[in-house]
């Protein structure tokens, strides 16, 4: 409810409804304060309807056609007629209705005032709403939440349309594309590349750096590219883009070595950028570097309201990961701050990543190379588990392995994962690696069989120096 006798006078003022948006409001009203709710389009925001949750149904549809294209080596008799794109579009678009329901659903029970319109920060304490309508209203908080997330990015020189698609487009394809370039091989072109492949669609990814997923530990890119060639998914290594042709058939991709690829679409994903501009922030004192709002590290931009309250930045416009997880872990630490607790900071190493191809990546704390940075090179242990090992693995047919990170007679600080599910296994990496367990702790503990989460245990007791069902 609004505070005071003002309508529009709240004690918070969150400008975008997404991950950390929402996730502020909602823990906000719960913690007793008024809260407005300011969003142009739909609540959820990029990952509910454009990002994880759509792309992670498609996926899953993909994993749907592998099984009927390969049951033949699990003894069941089965063929992959063809790819209903309208029929995989509604499974997608009805789990994303599923969940925007009950979103809606829960805001309103929170009492939280959604205003729907675009949100501009008029000045510290207000946030102006213009409406579909051309009307106008501008709400005032003792504090604001800037949440306003990001935007599929393409390159300088690089037009969209036509034939040259973003994320956002290609997660309405009707049909699937006979061939595909993708230009970014990032988690979000990896994702698409799987998917199509699996639909039966022939796939070229152009990265421009040197591996394939280039953030995550490298023996973690090895892996994948040598799990992509065996798919037939095609890749070019650290070669830049130049240009594009569009035809009324096509696309002709060129690098700047010369090569050139032909395919019906371009995929960009060259990944998303802050969405900041020409909202009021820089004007409102805000520090905005590459469009990013800098804070500090209780997320606060060193902005005062006249309230005495402060404005705060969350999620994908704060520098760092974007991912849903971490803004909506954001808006609820700042949420508890504003209503006066003293929550623990968020540590970004801790956050885990997954990346939802076939087969999967996931990891947790550090890799390698940076703990050997940080540490020092001889101050490292590391291992790699080998899912050959693992009774559930070998059930599923999958390949890959579990790489672990320690300080030497120290913590583990690095857990990186790569082969089918592996992404559900990545909850016990996270409490492993943010509690500073030794692998000694983990060792310790029994786990069950026959489940992949075993080969985290049999990993443990290999760094631990006592391997069990591993050649190391």
């Amino acid at each position: 409810m609004p505070t005071h006798d003002n309508p529009d006078t709240y004690d918070v003022v969150v400008l975008g409804g997404g991950s950390g948006g929402y996730a502020a409001a909602l823990r906000a009203a719960q913690l007793g304060q008024s809260v407005a709710l300011v969003e142009k389009d739909k609540l959820g925001g990029t990952c509910l309807h454009v990002g994880c949750v759509p792309t992670k149904a498609l996926l899953h549809a993909a994993e749907v056609a592998d099984a009927a294209t390969h049951g033949a080596q699990f003894g069941v008799r089965t063929t992959l007629d063809g790819i209903d794109m309208p029929g995989v579009l509604a499974y997608k678009d009805s789990v994303v209705a599923g969940l925007y329901k009950g979103l809606q659903g829960l805001i309103a029970s929170r009492k939280i005032t959604v205003v729907e319109g675009h949100g501009t920060l008029a000045s510290p304490g207000v946030v102006e709403v213009t409406a579909a309508d051309g009307a106008t209203r501008s709400l005032t908080g003792t504090h604001v939440v800037l949440a306003t997330g990001s935007y599929a990015k393409t390159l300088p020189g690089l037009e969209l349309g036509g034939r040259v698609l973003t994320s956002d487009q290609a997660l309405t394809l009707d049909t699937v594309p006979k061939s595909v370039v993708v230009l970014g091989g990032g988690v979000i072109g990896v994702e698409f590349a799987s998917v199509w492949k699996s639909f039966g669609a022939d796939v070229q990814i152009v990265e421009a750096l040197p591996h394939l997923v280039p953030n995550e530990d490298v023996a973690l890119s090895k892996a994948l590219e040598r799990a992509f060639r065996k798919r037939g998914i095609k890749f070019s290594l650290g070669d830049r883009f130049a240009q594009v042709k569009q035809s009324d058939d096509g696309v002709q991709v060129e690098l700047e070595s010369g090569a050139t690829f032909d395919a019906e679409l371009l995929l960009v994903a060259v990944g998303r950028g802050a969405r900041t501009a020409d909202l009021g922030y820089e004007a409102a004192g805000m520090r905005v570097d590459r469009g990013f709002v800098l804070t500090d590290e209780l997320l606060r931009t060193g902005v005062a309201t006249p309230a005495g309250g402060q404005v705060w930045a969350v999620g994908d416009i704060v520098p760092g990961l974007q991912l849903a997880h971490r803004g909506f872990a954001q808006g609820i630490f700042v949420a508890e701050q504003i209503a006066g607790l003293s929550p623990a900071q968020i540590d970004e190493a801790t956050i885990p990543r997954v990346t939802y191809c076939e087969p999967e990546v996931a990891s947790v704390g550090v890799t390698e190379a940076r703990a050997a940075e940080l540490y020092g090179p001889d101050q490292v242990e590391t291992i790699e588990y080998n899912l050959a090992g693992n009774g559930k693995s070998k059930i599923l047919g999958t390949q890959g392995f579990a790489k672990l990170v320690r300080r030497k007679d120290g913590p583990v600080v690095g857990m990186h994962l790569i082969g089918s599910r592996v992404g559900e296994l990545i909850g016990e990496g996270q409490l492993i690696v943010g509690w500073e367990a030794f692998p000694e702790d983990v060792a310790s503990l029994v786990h069950a069989h026959p489940t992949q989460n075993e080969a985290l245990g049999e990993a443990h007791m290999a760094l631990a120096g006592k391997p069990l069902h591993a050649h190391n």
